[in-house]
Formats: structure tokens, sequence, C-alpha cells
């Protein structure tokens, strides 16, 4: 839609057909093809009446609609799967539980963005071959390479949810921010919904405890269940239907968050260094380190897709890039713990796995804060930066593939 809406500039009616037919996919379309002229009048009065902010929540088509409550049914009737058809439990959510969401969001975003049959095709294909791939690997219950492989999984799967959001591969690094900018917008409100749902649990067993009559089990087992699958459906419906509803509290949550994080993480590594406790000897300390990295990634990340869009002054475009440069000191320890290990108790599956890992956040890291502190000692905008990001996000679907589907072949299950 955005080449429809560049080639119709001369056309208001047909920019108000466009819109009319498919609100939410003009408003998405929009916001790549406005940089690219944002000194077209017609551009211009566009942009001011997509950013105003209404009051009104949009339902959305009722397509779409439809197309959720079916999806959220399905959701849940796959998370059910063991208990229709009694299959192990231990085996099926370990190995399926990602495909439980995610090509149901694949699927809507192919719907809303109209993909090709080739690319959809890829899609499909790529699910098919995760889901009978992992399926099919041997139930061995020690297996480190099996459970990395369902693990990286959830990675690949999300990978190809990137894809079809993106509408296929895009030279532009606008879609692939836009769709980190999605992720973190689906946290906030389905955080919420959860919220909400817990409420709703704890009322409405309490009510019918109250007459004596216990529902706990088949509301856990029937309601949250599809609930919980349902979620994720039902939040990225709300998110592209209405971005107004999390389109202010995301960029405050980044701006809260950023400054708060890097202070807890200066005090964290100078606390680790009295506290005794290293990563190079303990395991799990080395593990609960890693994911530290990755949320504080993370926070970055999602920083950054909300600064491209919006303006950032230049002490928070400082205190991104001083919580960049510490993540870089985070992750150099845990690099180093990796290798420390690596080179006193020998190669494993999981120690392969995150070393290589760490290894392109590190190169990904130094990427990111040479582009950090360069925007603010020459107080530049942040384009430099989320395009970085953006182009990097590539390597590390290489790395899921490797990880999920050569893993398990090279340490033959271990």
């Amino acid at each position: 839609m955005k080449n429809a809406i560049l080639a119709n500039l001369d056309n208001p009616g047909q920019l108000e057909r466009l819109y009319r037919e498919d609100k939410p996919g003009f408003k998405r379309a929009f916001q790549a093809a406005y940089p690219e002229q944002p000194d077209n009048p017609l551009l211009g009065f566009w942009h001011a009446r997509l950013t105003y902010a209404s009051e009104e929540v949009s339902g959305g088509s009722r397509q779409e609609l439809v197309f959720v409550i079916i999806a959220s049914l399905l959701a849940g009737l796959i998370a059910k799967l063991p208990a229709i058809f009694a299959l192990n439990e231990e085996f099926f959510y370990p190995r399926n539980v990602g495909f439980i969401v995610f090509p149901l969001l694949s699927a809507y975003f192919a719907w809303k963005n109209r993909l090709s049959p080739g690319k959809s095709a890829f899609v499909v294909g790529a699910s098919l071959a995760g889901l009978v791939y992992i399926n099919l690997l041997p139930d061995v219950k020690t297996s480190d390479t099996l459970l990395l492989s369902c693990v990286h999984l959830l990675l690949f799967l999300w990978s190809v949810l990137g894809f079809t959001y993106a509408g296929g591969i895009s030279r532009s690094p606008e879609p692939r921010l836009r769709f980190l900018k999605y992720n973190g917008d689906l946290v906030v409100i389905t955080t919420l919904i959860l919220i909400a749902g817990v409420l709703m649990t704890g009322i409405t067993i309490g009510l019918f405890s109250l007459i004596g009559i216990n529902i706990e089990q088949f509301y856990v087992q029937y309601v949250v269940v599809f609930g919980l699958a349902a979620a994720p459906i039902v939040g990225t419906y709300l998110t592209q239907a209405n971005p107004q509803l999390v389109g202010r509290v995301s960029p405050v949550i980044a701006r809260i968050f950023s400054p708060l994080v890097l202070v807890m993480l200066v005090i964290y590594l100078v606390a680790m260094v009295y506290s005794g406790k290293d990563p190079y000897n303990d395991r799990e300390f080395l593990l609960i380190f890693n994911a530290l990295l990755i949320g504080v990634m993370a926070i970055i990340f999602f920083s950054v897709s909300e600064s491209s869009r919006s303006s950032k002054t230049r002490p928070e475009v400082w205190v991104l890039a001083l919580l960049s440069a510490v993540t870089i000191v985070v992750n150099g320890v845990a690099l180093s713990a990796i290798l420390f290990r690596i080179s006193t108790w020998g190669i494993t599956p999981n120690r392969a796995a995150v070393l290589g890992g760490n290894v392109l956040i590190l190169i990904n890291l130094l990427l990111v804060t040479t582009q950090l502190f360069r925007a603010a000692s020459q107080k530049r905008s942040l384009g430099g930066v989320g395009e970085v990001i953006a182009r990097y996000l590539p390597v590390y679907f290489v790395w899921t593939v490797i990880v999920t589907f050569l893993f398990p072949l090279f340490f033959n299950l271990k």
C-alpha cells in the first residue's frame, strides 16, 4: 500500500478511498511513506490527520474481527490438543508451544498485508518445516541440543512472523523497526489483558464459590487456557486497529526505564564484585547473567524503535548510549566466562550456543553503541541507529536456523 500512497499524491480522492478500505493498513503504510517526502503538502495533511489523538477506540472491520475470533479459538484448540487426543504433554508442549500463536499471527499479517502467493508459500513452508522437524526429533530426556532446538524454534517462528509483518524482505529498515515497536506495544497491551483476566478469574471463581459451586478446575482447564492462547492475538488486533491505545504509553515506558535500567546495571556490576559471585564458576549465575544481557538489549532496541518515530532529547540519547556501553561490559564479562568454561571443561552444545549468541550480540552492541555516541555527540537523529539494528536482525535469524535445525545433527542430540 505504501507504493499506492506515493503513486496517488496527485489524487486525494484515491487516497481517501484507500484509507477507508483499510484504515490500519493505510496507517502502517503511511508511516513508511511519509519520511520519503515529508515536504509534500498532501502527505503533511494526512500526517496531521492520522496523528491526531482520537479518543475513540476502533473495532476494526467486521472481517478482521471474525478473523481474530476464529484465530483465537484455533489457538485455544491447539493448546488443548494433548487433552483432546491424549498426547504426552511433556512431549507436546516444549516442542509445539510456539505453534499455538505464531503461525496464527503470521496468518493475520499475511492476510492484512495481502502477501503474494510466493511469500505466503515461504511462510507456510518455513512453519511446516519447523513443525515437522521438531516433532521428528527423538525424545531424549537428557538432550541439551533438543532443549536448545525447542527454545530457538520460538525465535525462528518469531523471525517468520517478522517477515510476514514487514510484507517480505525490504531494503528499507522502517518495516523491521515497526516490527520491533509492534513487539513492545504487544507486550504492553497483552500484559494489561492478562491482568484483567486474572482479576476476572478471581472474581468469577469467588462468586461461584459463594453459592457452593466449585468451577475452579473447569475454569482453569478451559477458560484460562483459551484466554492465554488468545491474549497475544487479541492484543495484536487491538494494537493494529487502535495504535493510539499504547502509542502514548510505550514511549513513556521507554523513557522511564532506560535511565532506571542504566543505574540498576551499574549498581549490579559493582555489587557483583563485592558479593564474590561470578559467572566463571557458577553455571546458574552465568545463565541469569545472559538473561539480564538479553533483557537490557531488548530495552535498548525497543527504545530506539520508539525514538525513530518521535523526537528524542540529547540527554535521552546519552542515556541510551551509556546504557549500550555498559551492556557491552556485561556482554564482555559473560563472553569471557563462556570462553573460560570452554577452555576448562571443553565444548558442549549449551556452551557453543551461548558463545555464538554472545558473539553476535557483542558485534551488534558495538555497532549500535558507535551510532548512539555519534548521534549524541554530533546531535544527529537516531536514524542511523535504527538502520543498524534493522539490518542486523537477519543475522539472528540465521543463527536461530543453525541452532534449531543443525545443532541436533552436529552434536547427535547430546
